[in-house]
């Protein structure tokens, strides 16, 4: 077992990747185990069986019940606060994680019209708050402290006091006259919009002459060859801007447009090597199946494709109901 030989030769990095819900075995069928205790307790020592074993409950990520998978990655993130030992790349894995489900689950809950709004991001935030104490009171020599921990923690904070919804009404009651002032704005609001699968129209974009993202609108919709052209084209204002990075994010939303507008879905069974015709029509060369593989771990993890990787039959068995959820109802 992978999980034991990172645990046992203290591989911190291995085991983050291990932990993370974007590595592969996630969409494995045979992981998604509802009582998984047993056969981690088979396996390892305490108190790391329960932390793998709430780790292994993925059925709720494959469920899309990210309420259940918040509350099982609560159990991972609470043996990070408390044992010193580990190294710091799980802490930002399965912190990470739970950022993620927490936002996934808030939105779940407020459709449903149940629990208080902010609720589930404001004990979230607790939990990171904890593993932040931890980091600020390591007294561990500066190599090897915790303190390194304190950025990547209060990164993840910003992202959950800090979103969409403030910008909006920041420039929905920007003064009128205040077009450079909206227009800084936008810069910012752009990204994260079309993140959640709102693209700006070429009128907004030409009033307030941001063009720089015309191309990377246009690519979105799944021409990942066009993208690649549009931030290369483009780099030097998005770097400077500080958005570059949140625009190369854009990427995954245009495999998964691109997946879904050339295969058409006329079946619910697809083939992993129809997914690799369609990215090397995009010229993406240096890519294979394991590469396919990962990619598409990656958009059922976040969200963004319901369904799972069948090993044995290298396919991709999608939901039979909306394979393709709206980008605007996932994180």
């Amino acid at each position: 077992m992978q999980i034991y030989e990172a645990i046992d030769n203290h591989d911190g990095s291995f085991c983050a990747e291990l932990l993370s819900f974007k590595h592969p075995h996630v969409a494995n069928p045979r992981l998604q185990l509802a009582s998984p205790e047993e056969k981690c307790q088979q396996v390892l020592e305490p108190p790391y069986d329960e932390m793998v074993a709430a780790h292994l409950c993925t059925y709720a990520v494959a469920n899309h019940d990210f309420v259940e998978a918040y509350k099982f990655q609560t159990l991972v993130v609470a043996f990070q606060s408390h044992k010193e030992e580990n190294a710091l790349p799980v802490m930002f894995s399965v912190t990470l994680d739970l950022r993620i489900f927490a936002n996934n689950a808030e939105q779940q809950l407020q459709k449903k019209a149940k629990g208080q709004p902010g609720e589930m991001l404001e004990k979230a935030a607790e939990q990171l708050m904890s593993c932040f104490r931890v980091c600020a009171s390591d007294r561990a020599g500066i190599e090897d402290s915790k303190k390194w921990g304190m950025m990547f923690l209060s990164n993840q904070l910003f992202k959950i006091y800090f979103k969409e919804e403030f910008l909006s009404f920041a420039f929905h009651h920007c003064h009128r006259s205040s077009q450079k002032n909206k227009r800084m704005i936008l810069i910012y609001l752009l990204p994260v919009k079309m993140l959640l699968g709102h693209m700006p129209t070429h009128q907004l974009l030409r009033k307030y002459d941001l063009m720089q993202f015309a191309d990377v609108t246009k690519a979105v919709e799944g021409n990942l060859l066009l993208l690649n052209e549009a931030l290369n084209k483009h780099e030097t204002f998005f770097i400077r801007c500080g958005i570059f990075l949140i625009l190369e994010k854009l990427k995954i939303i245009t495999y998964r447009n691109l997946f879904k507008k050339y295969l058409l879905l006329r079946t619910h069974q697809l083939p992993l090597d129809a997914f690799l015709v369609s990215l090397k029509m995009m010229q993406v060369e240096d890519v294979d199946i394991d590469e396919v593989q990962c990619i598409l771990a990656n958009l059922i993890y976040m969200g963004h494709i319901k369904g799972y990787i069948s090993q044995q039959h290298q396919k991709l068995v999608v939901s039979k109901q909306n394979p393709f959820p709206p980008l605007s109802s996932v994180s």
